[in-house]
Parts: C-alpha cells; sequence; structure tokens
C-alpha cells in the first residue's frame, strides 16, 4: 500500500484463519522496507563489449601482415581495380574482404567483393567511386574521379589494410548442376570471380566441374558500365567454344538507362544488322544485350522448362528490393511434383 507521496503506507502479510477457512491480509505499517536489488546494467553490457573489443583486437591482428598493391587500373563507369598481394592470403569464389587505408580514415573500414578466382597469384577488388572515401582512395591511387581533374604523379600507392576473406553464399555455386548468377550494377563483382574459376578449371583437364549450365544475368545502366567485364566475357566464351562447349554459358545483359532515344536507336540497328555477332561485345552468344528491364517470370519459367527435375541454384548479388522479388520467383517456380526446386542465395549492398 502506497501513500500518495510515493512511500510505503504499510507492508501486508498473509493470515489464514483455519476454523473460518478465510485468508486476509494484515497491515503492519512498523515492518514495512525497502531492499536493494543492486547493480545490474553491467551484466547486460560487459558481455558485448568484450566480444567486440574482441572482434576488434583480432581485426588489429589479421590485417597487421603487410598488403602489396601489384596493379591499380582504371576502369569506365568511375570503376577502380585493385590487385593485390598479402602473405597467406587464399579466398574462394566470391568471398569478400573488409578494407581501410590508414592515410585517409584509420578506424574506418569497408567491405569489398573480390573479384579474382583462387586460380590466380593475386586477390583484387573493383571498387565503384561513389562517396568521399572511395573518391580519396582513387585519387591517392592516381585516378581522377571528375572530368578534367588533373592530379601529380603518386610516388607509392597507399597503404591499404585488410582484414578477411570472409564467406559468401556465391561459394555454393559449385554445388549445383545449374546456376543461375544475377548481377545488378557492380553488383556483378563476385560472378567475375566465379566466371574467372570456370575458366581456369575448363583449362584443368583433371578438374571435376560439377556446374553443366550457367546462365548469366547482368543489369547495367549504359553500355560503359560494363566495359571492364567484357575482356573476360569473350575469353570465357571463346574458351568453352573451343572445348565444345558453346552452350555452357547462357549470357544476358540488359541496358537498363541506354541514354537518348537517338543513342538508343542506333545500338538496335546495330544489333539487327550484326547477324550473330554482338557489335558492342563482339562475342557470338545469341541475343545477349537486351534493351530494359529483364522479364523474370518468363526467365524462371524457361529454366524450369529446360532443366525438369534439377536443383538450381539462384545467385542475386544486388538492392535488397529486387532480392525480395527473386526470393519470391523462386518460391512460385519450385515444383516439387516435377522434381524442380529453386535454391535462393543473396548478396545484398
Amino acid at each position: 500500500l502506497y501513500r500518495p507521496n510515493g512511500k510505503v503506507a504499510c507492508n501486508f502479510t498473509q493470515v489464514f484463519d483455519e476454523a473460518t477457512n478465510q485468508l486476509t491480509l494484515d497491515c503492519n505499517p512498523d515492518s514495512a522496507k525497502f531492499s536493494h536489488a543492486g547493480a545490474a546494467t553491467w551484466k547486460w553490457v560487459v558481455g558485448p563489449l568484450a566480444l567486440y573489443l574482441l572482434e576488434r583486437i583480432v581485426r588489429v591482428w589479421r590485417s597487421s601482415k603487410p598488403v602489396t598493391i601489384t596493379r591499380i587500373v582504371q576502369h569506365p563507369s568511375k570503376v577502380v581495380e585493385i590487385q593485390m598481394q598479402k602473405p597467406g592470403f587464399h579466398a574462394e569464389v566470391g568471398q569478400y574482404v573488409f578494407m581501410a587505408a590508414p592515410e585517409i580514415a584509420p578506424l574506418e573500414w569497408h567491405p569489398f567483393t573480390l573479384s579474382s578466382s583462387p586460380e590466380e597469384d593475386y586477390f583484387s577488388v573493383h571498387i565503384r567511386i561513389v562517396g568521399d572515401w572511395t573518391e580519396e582512395l582513387a585519387r591517392r591511387c592516381g585516378m581522377s574521379c571528375r572530368p578534367g581533374e588533373e592530379l601529380p604523379p603518386i610516388k607509392a600507392p597507399p597503404e591499404i589494410l585488410v582484414d578477411g576473406p570472409f564467406g559468401t553464399a556465391s561459394e555454393d555455386v559449385f554445388k549445383h548442376r545449374v546456376a543461375v548468377c544475377i548481377g545488378a550494377g557492380i553488383g556483378v563483382t563476385p560472378f567475375a570471380s566465379v566466371l574467372k574459376s570456370i575458366w581456369y578449371q575448363s583449362l584443368d583437364p583433371n578438374s571435376l566441374l560439377q556446374v553443366q549450365k550457367v546462365y548469366f544475368v547482368w543489369m547495367c545502366p549504359d553500355t560503359h558500365a560494363f566495359e571492364w567485364f567484357a575482356d573476360l566475357m569473350r575469353s570465357l566464351e571463346d574458351q568453352m567454344i573451343e572445348l565444345g562447349k558453346a552452350d555452357f554459358i547462357d549470357f544476358k545483359i540488359y541496358l537498363t538507362r541506354p541514354g537518348a532515344s537517338a543513342e538508343k536507336a542506333g545500338m538496335m540497328v546495330a544489333h539487327t544488322l550484326a547477324g550473330d555477332v554482338d557489335p558492342i561485345l563482339q562475342m557470338q552468344s545469341p541475343n545477349i544485350m537486351q534493351y530494359g528491364r529483364p522479364q523474370w517470370n518468363r526467365l524462371f519459367q524457361t529454366y524450369g522448362t529446360n532443366h525438369t527435375g534439377e536443383d538450381i541454384g539462384v545467385f542475386f548479388c544486388g538492392p535488397k528490393g529486387l532480392s525480395s522479388q527473386l526470393h519470391t520467383l523462386c518460391n512460385q517456380h519450385t515444383n516439387l511434383a516435377l522434381g524442380t526446386r529453386f535454391f535462393y542465395n543473396k548478396e545484398n549492398f
């Protein structure tokens, strides 16, 4: 019982009368006392704080090994490729690392997907210049970020700290006989690693490559966005033709913003007159260049029809909105009666 001022007026005790079989409450004001429960907040703070400090210590230790920048390449559409080497570093396809540049921001770490394959003697990242940190990193690498910008020659590349690699869903691409790789914009980088690894494994006669069919879908705003990736696609296509596996990879590139209507019309006419060879990518795959956005429902119907009874792995790297749509399509087109199942794997940015 409390008084209006919040102080305890009395303390109730239970009294059971056996004669009347009744339970009564007696108020004893003199017995009312406050008890101190003790501090308990630290129990909820110490554990997470200890884990955070441990993760920071482990990151400092893992990133302490020196990183050597072997090559820097400036690609179109404000993309910079940095190739590096680090003692004891080994990564699988599609994995990512955390990178920091102490000269720019000592405590600022950024995740980047590796675009190199495990078979190469270096690891690389493709960085799209979209913010202050990436702009400053590009400038320190000797890359201009704006038209007409002139930079002084660099004496040495910037110091880079690398923590990782860390696993992603793209590692499971080789567990499926049929793989659908979907990238949006710079989200194509994990599939660059996948396609490179496929290319190297196809050259190895002793390789046990489980993947039998790859559908590669890439959405990018304009033709400049995929110029850095075109050489890899051409090399992989040529290699598969030589091995008699011309249908191994089905390429589909969608230009979502091809520019002015005159430019779009010119590209469409060029594709019409080109015949079997794509005039922009110089590839022999039919209908590789599309305009607008993919008709996802039709594509998934094609995948399910062509591979009835198969487990199809769908791998996506891109924005969350499209990821939800693709996840729904995988569930809709899974047909347990026919044994066709779509397994969805995502990596959002």
